[in-house]
């Protein structure tokens, strides 16, 4: 019998990914993917479930309206979508449909590119933790460096069948971005540019992610439950669902909508906003259509740190009665906070919390 070592070598060995397997018409999982019983227990409906859904925000109303709308999200959810955010519905299809085009490609052009170097500005993986991690889950993505100018990918590196509708993807969508981020600082009671300021969205790594039907989705995950360690997460995704966010230990489904824009809270803007805002766990579940669901994920970071290397609690939002929920963290911690780790594992602010 293979133990779980030798067949997560196989697997990675492979190049294939998980879409590998599913187009050699398997009819049952490998053990590698299989979740402990008590992980599996948490697939199960609650007996009673409450009919909660995240917010769905209008951003062409009144400017106060939305942001007051954003800022409540942000601090009770941790998730929201918004519509109307200026970006044509065909350019979001078109991003989408790309990524769908790459990881349906023979495996040889594919392969090429796989990897699990954190540096590279272009990656094709499965399974950022497959080494870390006690059983696998149920999907690849391409990953592509966007932003800063000295580490991000050049045109020729990215995939020509993906490569002009990610480049105009990222441009439209950290517009977007940009947008967002002044309302959540004006919902702190900042200046509209603090964060830009900061550097909080200058690094930008666009992920898509696809989810091939999965022969026993009640066995695996297509995402392990996790927090995002980023500043901020906006995503776009195909009418396939599965995507679920944790609200009151509960697990709520978050329903696609057409043109509409997913964002979250990551960990770094929950610990800079010392507890005002809100990242809280979410996951995928397996894919039990027989479409393949697929996600293309822009995750915003900080791009320059202070001068003393450490980041932590804005200053401006503490007072006596609000002290400082966290400790200061080095650029370090936050990488090995995520990538030194399980998916599920302890996160940066639980690493950092001090009250």
């Amino acid at each position: 019998m293979v133990n779980h070592l030798e067949q997560v070598k196989e697997f990675d060995e492979s190049k294939a990914g998980v879409k590998g397997l599913c187009d050699s018409s398997l009819t049952s999982l490998p053990t590698m993917f299989i979740q402990p019983p008590e992980i599996l227990s948490t697939l199960r409906p609650p007996s009673s479930p409450k009919p909660i859904t995240i917010p769905l925000i209008n951003l062409a109303g009144r400017r106060s309206t939305a942001v007051q709308k954003l800022t409540d999200a942000a601090r009770t959810y941790g998730f929201f979508q918004i519509i109307n955010h200026g970006i044509p519905v065909s350019v979001i299809d078109q991003t989408i449909n790309s990524v769908k085009a790459f990881h349906e490609q023979p495996n040889e052009a594919k392969a090429q590119l796989y990897g699990r170097q954190v540096g590279n500005p272009v990656q094709y993986s499965t399974n950022i933790d497959l080494y870390r991690s006690s059983a696998a889950t149920w999907h690849d993505y391409v990953q592509v460096k966007m932003s800063p100018e000295e580490e991000r990918a050049r045109p020729e590196e990215v995939p020509e069948v993906c490569r002009r509708e990610l480049g105009e993807w990222d441009g439209w969508v950290t517009g977007v971005c940009e947008k967002v981020m002044e309302m959540l600082c004006e919902g702190l009671g900042l200046e509209q540019g603090k964060f830009k300021e900061l550097t909080f969205y200058e690094e930008r790594v666009l992920v898509g992610v696809y989810y091939p039907p999965c022969p026993q989705p009640e066995l695996t995950f297509g995402l392990k439950p996790h927090s995002d360690p980023c500043v901020l997460t906006i995503l776009i995704e195909n009418g396939v669902p599965g995507l679920q966010v944790k609200f009151e230990d509960e697990w709520v489904d978050v329903k696609p909508v057409h043109g509409a824009l997913t964002v979250n809270v990551g960990d770094f803007l929950q610990i800079v906003s010392n507890d005002e805002y809100k990242s809280v766990k979410h996951r995928v579940l397996a894919n039990s259509s027989e479409e393949a669901r697929i996600s293309a994920v822009m995750f915003f970071n900080a791009n320059k740190w202070n001068d003393s290397g450490y980041l932590g609690p804005l200053p401006e939002l503490l007072s006596p009665e609000k002290p400082a929920r966290y400790r200061d963290f080095t650029k370090q911690e936050f990488m090995t906070s995520f990538y030194g780790k399980a998916l599920d594992g302890e996160t940066l602010p639980d690493k950092t919390r001090i009250l």
